[in-house]
């Protein structure tokens, strides 16, 4: 995957007195009161802002926040909170312009954040108009949002058919890096973990990753489903009973090319989805009709360990288990310590794949961790992402 860099760019001179457009993600979470809950995204945008700023550039940042309605500004859609967080990781103040689509004034070694891109009318149909707009106000355009990747919007993918220059920002391209090391060229073998609550929702990526893999590692609730495709009881388990030809499909085609997809022998269960709830290991086929499947048990766990330690390469989706209650929490601890002693490859994503990650402490040992949703799931499906195509396509203009 070739693609222009931000940091090359900078490193030979290109940015100094030019005019940087530069697409981040800063669409962070805040309570009711406005204040931010959670300032990783903001932190995250800050190399490329500082790598643009101090190689002499013109620098103005967009990102979206929230769903606001188009061609309004209400104050719950303003970026000004994010002004502020921004400024304060920066060092230094941080301007918030409005009605910038027809002109932003920013001199070299300057920094202004414009306010919420999907406020202007035509931003989420990628309108070309706004985009031939937008793109007039840069020289360079810069695309560190790999959050947004999966969508075509006007600052995601219309404007950098336009800008005379697009390239991806620093957190973009080790996304791109990371995820392209795991699928496109992995060590093998390559191992996939996806877990959650439905096959229905992530069919599509086991289809995928079926064909990619030599293992696949399922767990929660599409543990339970592959479960009763093989015969197994699950008593009242979260499942999705019209789903088992699918899972038995996405088994016959890992057996069929000598894969496996490793199906739990041991259990944990309780009674009631509570943090009280006491927790018992059962082996697989003595799940009772009134008990629920909470986590895998130890047998399964250390055949899991095995595999993981013979592993080239690791992607990560998903919790195996409950791991918010402790008692339900062995099979994901296992998993994610597994993995961090392992040689291999790593590369995680997903929200309850990151607090799993953060409760059991081994982030520094895992490769690569990806703060994107949509856009890490839509790349392990196999999907084209437009943000990145077309990055792809202006790597040679």
């Amino acid at each position: 995957m070739q693609f222009k860099r931000l940091s090359d760019l900078a490193a030979s001179g290109h940015l100094k007195g030019k005019r940087v457009f530069i697409r981040s993600d800063l669409n962070v979470p805040q309570d009711d009161a406005g204040h931010i809950t959670d300032d990783t995204r903001i932190r995250a945008s800050v190399p490329a802002i500082r790598l643009a700023l101090e190689a002499g550039a013109a620098v103005m940042v967009a990102s979206h926040l929230g769903r606001p309605t188009e061609g309004e500004v209400k104050p719950e859609d303003s970026l000004a909170p994010i002004a502020k967080r921004l400024g304060e990781l920066l060092g230094r103040d941080v301007p918030l312009k409005a009605g910038w689509v027809d002109g932003v004034a920013v001199a070299p070694g300057e920094l202004v954040l414009l306010e919420n891109c999907r406020c202007n009318k035509g931003e989420k149909k990628n309108d070309d108009a706004l985009a031939q707009r937008i793109a007039k106000l840069c020289d360079i355009y810069v695309n560190d949002a790999f959050g947004t990747a999966h969508r075509a919007e006007a600052t995601t993918h219309g404007i950098a058919k336009h800008a005379a220059i697009a390239c991806a920002g620093p957190l973009m391209a080790a996304e791109l890096d990371a995820l392209g090391a795991a699928l496109l060229a992995p060590k093998r073998p390559l191992v996939a973990i996806v877990a959650g609550s439905k096959v229905s929702t992530k069919l599509s990526i086991l289809q995928a990753l079926a064909d990619k893999v030599d293992h696949m590692i399922v767990g929660g609730g599409i543990a339970n489903t592959f479960m009763a495709a093989v015969g197994l009881p699950i008593g009242k388990s979260l499942a999705e009973l019209e789903m088992l030809d699918e899972a038995r499909a996405v088994m016959a085609k890992m057996k069929a090319k000598n894969g496996s997809v490793p199906i739990p022998v041991d259990v944990v269960v309780g009674k009631e989805f509570s943090a009280s709830a006491a927790a018992t290991t059962k082996d697989a086929k003595d799940v009772a009709p009134d008990d629920m499947i909470f986590d895998i048990g130890p047998k399964s766990a250390q055949a899991l360990e095995a595999i993981i330690a013979a592993a080239g390469t690791i992607v990560w989706n998903g919790p195996v288990g409950v791991f918010e209650f402790d008692q339900f929490g062995g099979g994901t601890r296992a998993v994610a310590t597994a993995i961090a002693a392992s040689q291999a490859f790593s590369i995680a994503g997903g929200g309850d794949t990151i607090a799993a990650i953060n409760k059991y402490g081994v982030a520094p040992q895992i490769s690569y961790i990806s703060t994107a949703g949509g856009a890490f799931l839509e790349f392990l499906e196999g999907k084209t992402l437009p943000a990145v195509d077309i990055l792809t396509q202006r790597f040679a203009a």
